[in-house]
């Protein structure tokens, strides 16, 4: 008889992984192995409570049994036809997610690397197109310290260093301004400008919110100089900040948004360019697409994803939610935490240096049952499920406490 095969602990896992996975990542040493709501369990039986959620792709939690119907409903009818075909699913998809969100016309692509890259294409497409700009001269502003992804043409205006370093020559066409700063966006916007670009929170920079003021300001600037208004909500939106979109909290509508992550439902990859007519119109037939873009499943699980949100449930949450994460973080400063930025279920936080660094920190709250993730220096990010409870909540903001000594 074959005997039976040893289950695989989590360090042999780890080290499996050693030789045969590329380095890009340096992930907190716990294997994930089932998961349901807010918590996840590693292949020892070990819990955690979910404080990342997928740096927001699960904002209704692991395995949400509404979406987890709508996928299996869907795999037993239809999974894939490209768009070589049309679908029954996509038309209500696109319907659906262009009333959400108050615009008109649906791009619909897989990762929010692929939004991005796509709002790229189309927005030089209408500076070419609409605008007039001399072929090949347009020009797209961004913010310093942005994150949008890590494709070649992204880093290309990324101003972090370990995106970059080695992966040249980059794409031109784009110019760096301080974020939160309108006065340096205005002195870049010119003829030439076909878009301004931003993240309405920057999230990879540590949650950063911009001033009151600001993205209603970008948004004035941007129509009176005859440019395109980008928001890329990918992290930021879909209930995350309280509001459905991070841009609603100053009653702003761009002319273009890219959403991504929690569009797929922690499910499948789910993303999406979305806009007015008269900026996606100037795409036709053969000048950009993806196999599977708008694939039935996940139109499905997205328009699952869109019903979530259109009862408003969980924007009110996250508004509800973030006032015991703002109380309790508010509490921590002075004693460990050196100040937060938040809005709504999201939060970086800043860490004493001399107690550890971000991810010295994020081991500890392993330890203690909690998963966040770094960013720079001894920065944390929380970012949990906007299906968390009160109590689930408070009882990570007490192992955070308890990590900071």
């Amino acid at each position: 008889m074959t005997a039976p095969a040893r289950t695989r602990t989590s360090a042999d896992l780890i080290r499996a992984e050693e030789p045969v996975l590329a380095h890009n990542y340096h992930p907190l040493p716990v294997v994930v192995a089932r998961a349901e709501g807010t918590w996840v369990e590693d292949v020892e039986g070990n819990r955690y409570l979910d404080m990342l959620a997928g740096y927001s792709a699960l904002n209704f939690g692991h395995r949400h049994p509404a979406l987890i119907e709508a996928a299996h409903r869907q795999l037993d009818r239809l999974t894939l036809t490209s768009r070589a075909f049309h679908n029954d699913r996509l038309a209500e998809f696109a319907e659906r997610l262009a009333a959400l969100t108050g615009l008109d016309m649906v791009l619909p692509m897989n990762t929010g690397a692929e939004a991005v890259e796509s709002g790229v294409k189309v927005a030089r497409k209408w500076a070419y197109d609409v605008k007039g700009v001399p072929a090949d001269r347009a020009t797209i502003v961004v913010a310093a310290d942005n994150f949008h992804g890590r494709t070649t043409t992204i880093v290309s205006f990324s101003t972090d260093e370990s995106a970059r370093t080695g992966f040249g020559p980059f794409t031109p066409g784009f110019r760096v301004v301080p974020y939160n700063d309108l006065a340096a966006l205005a002195a870049a916007v010119d003829d030439t400008t076909a878009a301004v670009l931003i993240e309405p929170i920057q999230g990879e920079a540590g949650v950063v919110v911009p001033d009151d003021g600001y993205l209603s300001g970008v948004r004035e600037l941007t129509r009176r100089e005859g440019c395109l208004f980008i928001a890329d909500e990918i992290q930021s939106g879909l209930g995350r900040t309280g509001r459905t979109l991070a841009v609603d909290h100053e009653d702003v509508v761009p002319d273009m948004l890219l959403l991504g992550k929690a569009l797929g439902g922690g499910i499948v990859p789910v993303s999406a360019v979305v806009a007015r007519s008269a900026v996606l119109g100037v795409l036709h037939p053969g000048e950009h697409g993806s196999t599977f873009g708008g694939n039935p499943l996940a139109a499905a699980v997205g328009t699952a994803v869109v019903e979530l949100l259109e009862t408003g449930e969980f924007q009110r949450r996250a508004t509800e939610l973030g006032v015991v994460l703002r109380d309790g973080l508010t509490e921590l400063v002075g004693r460990g935490v050196l100040g937060f930025r938040a809005r709504g279920l999201w939060a970086g936080v800043d860490i004493d240096p001399a107690i550890g660094t971000g991810r010295e920190i994020s081991e500890r709250l392993m330890r203690e049952g909690v998963l966040v993730k770094d960013t720079h220096g001894s920065t944390i990010r929380l970012a949990p499920p906007l299906t968390i409870t009160a109590q689930e909540l408070r009882s990570a903001l007490a192992a955070l406490q308890k990590v900071l000594v």
